[in-house]
This record gives structure tokens, sequence and C-alpha cells, in this order.
């Protein structure tokens, strides 16, 4: 079964109980890499391209009470060396000194996004989407800058059974389908873009994550 499979048979068990609220109790959850992914979009006048990684270039923990989810902590972390955008001489320039300078050391290499809080309008219930505002401090270049990430959260849960089934690829009693967008600028992080690229990269970056997790 591929992953794109074992992800359709994960939704159609998730719905298939019907919606039960969730019961008060604090998870700790870890990303599961092989079902997640991250990417980020430059969108200059005349060139638009498109950062991609998955699997172990994506890492995280998240710990929240799916009945309290506004209470969420947790750290997610992309290695910035795994991002590919096509053009490997473009992937070079972008990891250089002049700009994220991955090799400088492990504070260069991950961009992290430390979560803070959720602002959400109630308990998760297992089976439905829900939006939500997830709150944090993202680190690029070892520069911080708070910000707010728009966010949809699905809990899953599975039976016993069900587990059983789902287990070899990763899956547990308890899951979360997290999507969010949030948006950063390279000069937010220490880096200019010279005058020369400005129509060719721009300084926006909208930044974009589908991350599952699952019960430690």
């Amino acid at each position: 079964m591929n992953r794109r499979v074992a992800v359709g048979v994960l939704v159609l068990l998730m719905t298939a109980g019907g919606p039960v609220l969730a019961l008060a109790e604090t998870i700790a959850f870890k990303l599961l890499p092989t079902y997640s992914r991250a990417t980020f979009k430059s969108d200059a006048p005349l060139e638009t391209f498109v950062g991609n990684t998955a699997g172990p270039g994506v890492a995280g923990t998240l710990t929240l009470d799916p009945a309290k989810p506004q209470g969420a902590v947790g750290t997610i972390k992309v290695d910035l060396n795994t991002v590919r955008t096509g053009i490997d001489n473009r992937d070079a320039d972008m990891r250089s000194k002049d700009y994220l300078d991955t090799e400088a050391g492990e504070a260069n290499r991950w961009a992290v996004f430390v979560i803070k809080g959720v602002d959400i309008a109630g308990p998760l219930e297992p089976g439905k989407e829900t939006p939500a505002k997830v709150k944090g401090i993202l680190t690029i270049k070892g520069k911080p800058i708070e910000t707010v990430a728009d966010a949809r959260i699905t809990y899953i849960t599975l039976t016993p059974e069900q587990v059983e089934s789902q287990k070899r690829f990763g899956f547990t009693s308890d899951n979360l389908k997290v999507r969010a967008k949030f948006a950063t600028t390279f000069t937010n992080h220490g880096m200019q873009v010279p005058q020369l690229l400005f129509l060719k990269v721009s300084d926006d970056i909208q930044l974009e994550t589908d991350l599952t997790f699952v019960r430690q």
C-alpha cells in the first residue's frame, strides 16, 4: 500500500464512527515524517518558485489536550539543507552565505517554529476539521519573530482494531493532521535581496506545512 492510499484509508477510518467529543487528556504527539511536508514560495514579478521538503527534512513534537487545544505547545523544525526548488544552482544560492548560510551551524540549518498557543473555537472533535490560529515564534537564520499561522486541524482517533491494521504505517490511537499557512520576509531574518534580483526573488516568503502527528 503506497503513501497516498494509506492516508486515504486513514481518512475513511476517522469518519466511520461519527463525531465523538474528545475526553480531557493531555497527549504528547510526535511528527510522522513519512506523511509530512513543508514548502516555501517566492512570488516575484518575473519568477515564482516553490521549495519543498518532506520525510527526514521535517521533525517536531506537539503536546495538547484535544478537549482544550488552546494550550497546545510544541516545536516544528525544517532542515533547510533538504529544501529543493527544482534548480540545483538556485538551491545552492539559497543555502549560500548571502542568504540562509546553512553551513554556518545548526542555528542556520534549521527553520524552527515554536508553538506558544492556539486560538480555536472549542474542543477538537474526532473526524472534524477545525480552523485555528496558531501563535508562535519563527526562527530562520537565528533571527526569531512572532507570527501567527492560519491552520486547519483534524483530530483522528482509531479503535484498537483499526490501530492494529494501521500501525505498520506509524499511526496510533490518537493522530493529528495539521495544515498551516503563514508568512515572513527575508529582511525579518537578517537577509537582504539584492536590488538586481528584486524582479526574480521576492522579499516576501509564503510558508506552508502539511503535518501528521501521532501519539508518542
